[in-house]
């Protein structure tokens, strides 16, 4: 458990519980308060308690037990890791190159390991989504594309038309020939990384990108049928202002995306190196500014009728994800806040994350190690965890609070088959100075988060999470 913050008093008025997608009310002392470092919680227990000690954790048998006769569907992820240029702020797990026949070769082994994987599975287990991550999946010239989504439907045999099939693009590596390989393959979903479009924030990001790259990208989605167009946007980069971002929110905004995943910087420079420019050149903004960015993302956000889905990710009222939210069927997953409850994930290429009912296990992050274990005819696994009976309890427990944005008790008891109340009396007890702040507020049913506590969800969640400690920095700021 994390220490118990002392309590402030913010009054007698209790904060009201917000509706279902209703945006937040901001109260910039109390983030200032609570923004510590913290999990994003895209999955319970976070990465960091991953062990490479792969024999103790049985694999094997937990993909054997996830493919027995009542198994669900399926979600594949691939991990395309390839980028031309580095962008300093980045987190993701990249290789930089401009050498093409990189993407053919890499095919080459995401097939071997998709084999390995069909090998041990039901293949004909639904697929009901599908995800091309990166780096940038379309570093992959077209043919490539087709290529990998002939595969797809080589090893997967029930990839249906209706499969809700995402992917990150690039406006800067983007093509009219990608747009139309990605739409034969069955890709109906799309992510655009936009970040900023504030040029001199590009320069100092190391990612020129002009805004008329991103109008043109939404019309060529658009102009093959695309149903839903994210954009990415990050907080709390170099050289950004309030009113810098404000101006990048309504550039974004005359795109008229059906969804917004609005990002908070995450500064990891002992995790990423390059990061440590920003340092140099100490041209990161204050925890001030910073937090006036968060807070007119949100103002403009919800003025332009969007609804906040929770943390940083914003939909259209008549969105999937709003509809979920309203409906209480939303999900988290490693890829963020999802319709797809229930999927067994299985995911490819380096340092990609698959998940069952009980585990989960990591590939090999750099290439060399994950095509080293492919030549000997191994899944490329690196690391995982294999989840307890408390692990799986107390991930239903944050998955609530993260989805739903409350705690129903009674529910909990039966879902859980444990006294809720009383089995978690001591993390219930330590809400005290949440409540007091207004983060919470107490139900007849339990607890719901406030309009004031939901931008600081992951602090809440924390509370329930049994895998913290003061040890070293491990995680990115909750805000």
């Amino acid at each position: 458990m994390i220490s118990v913050h002392e309590p402030t008093n913010i009054g007698p008025t209790p904060p009201r519980t917000p509706r279902p997608g209703e945006s937040p009310q901001l109260d910039l002392e109390l983030i200032r308060k609570y923004s510590i470092p913290g999990p994003r919680y895209t999955s319970y227990p976070p990465a960091t308690q991953f062990t490479a000690d792969l024999d103790s954790l049985g694999l094997e048998e937990a993909i054997a037990a996830d493919n027995n006769p009542s198994a669900g569907p399926l979600s594949l992820y691939f991990h395309l890791p390839f980028c031309e240029t580095r962008c300093w702020f980045c987190g993701c797990n990249t290789v930089i190159t401009r050498r093409r026949d990189s993407a053919s070769e890499y095919l080459d082994d995401l097939a071997r390991e998709m084999r390995l994987t069909a090998h041990r599975i039901d293949t004909t287990r639904p697929v009901t989504q599908i995800h091309l991550g990166g780096g940038t999946p379309t570093f992959l010239p077209p043919e490539q594309l087709r290529r990998l989504g002939a595969l797809i439907r080589e090893y997967f045999l029930s990839v249906a038309p209706s499969t809700e099939f995402s992917v990150e693009v690039d406006p800067r590596r983007l093509t009219p020939e990608h747009v139309l390989a990605l739409r034969e393959i069955g890709a109906n979903r799309a992510s655009l990384g936009v970040q900023d479009t504030n040029p001199r924030v590009q320069l100092a990001i190391h990612r020129h990108q002009p805004h008329r790259l991103n109008e043109q990208t939404m019309e060529w989605l658009r102009s093959v049928g695309f149903a839903s167009i994210n954009v990415d946007l990050i907080f709390g980069l170099p050289l950004q202002t309030a009113e810098s971002f404000a101006k990048t929110i309504d550039d974004v905004l005359a795109l008229n995306p059906d969804r917004l995943s609005v990002f908070s910087y995450a500064h990891v420079p002992w995790i990423k190196p390059a990061q440590k420019i920003f340092e140099d050149r100490d041209q990161l903004p204050g925890a001030e500014e910073k937090l006036a960015m968060f807070a007119v993302a949100h103002e403009k956000l919800k003025g332009a009728g969007y609804v906040d889905v929770g943390l940083d990710h914003f939909a259209k009222p008549d969105d999937e994800l709003a509809v979920a939210l309203r409906e209480g069927t939303l999900h988290r997953n490693f890829q963020g806040y999802s319709t797809q409850a229930g999927t067994s994930l299985y995911a490819f290429g380096i340092s990609s994350i698959s998940s069952t009912v009980d585990t989960y296990r990591q590939n090999h992050k750099s290439i060399a190690d994950w095509r080293a274990a492919l030549d000997a005819g191994q899944l490329p696994v690196d690391r995982g965890l294999r989840l307890t009976a408390e692990d799986r309890r107390r991930r239903e427990i944050i998955m609530r609070l993260m989805c739903d944005r409350r705690l129903d008790f009674a529910a909990l008891s039966r879902s859980l088959g444990v006294d809720f109340a009383a089995s978690y009396a001591s993390e219930i007890a330590s809400l005290a100075d949440l409540e007091t702040d207004g983060l919470i507020a107490r139900t007849p049913s339990g607890l719901e988060v406030t309009r004031i506590g939901v931008p600081l969800l992951r602090v809440v969640a924390m509370r329930f999470d049994s895998t913290l400690s003061a040890g070293p920095k491990k995680h990115s700021r909750t805000i």
